[in-house]
């Protein structure tokens, strides 16, 4: 069954954009495919089956954005990219994503 894990949308130290500033959603989605790419850089490509994806959620204050790593929970290679997605969440971000969020 496919299923997915919440990862974040910014790495562990750094601020990110919030939900009611002026251009969050084009930002949120900017800093998003920024952690995608930098996940697949430190952690590789996901195995087939998994996928990074960047996810809207309802909140009271309107939708928000966060990357998921949806997985297959019959398929231990999948379901361990996903939680290594999770676990090793990088601190900050590195110089490429810092280029790509210019």
């Amino acid at each position: 069954m496919r299923d997915y894990i919440n990862i974040g949308s910014a790495p562990a130290n750094e601020s990110c954009a919030q939900v009611g500033d002026i251009n969050y959603p084009e930002q949120s989605r900017k800093e998003c495919q920024a952690l995608i790419s930098q996940l697949r850089r430190e952690l590789g490509e996901e195995p087939e089956g998994a996928q990074l994806s960047v996810k809207s959620f309802q909140h009271d204050f309107g939708s928000y954005h966060e990357v998921v790593c949806y997985y297959d929970d019959q398929n231990e290679e999948t379901v361990n990219y996903a939680f290594k997605c999770e676990s090793e969440l990088p601190y900050s971000w590195d110089e490429k994503a810092k280029e790509e969020l210019k």
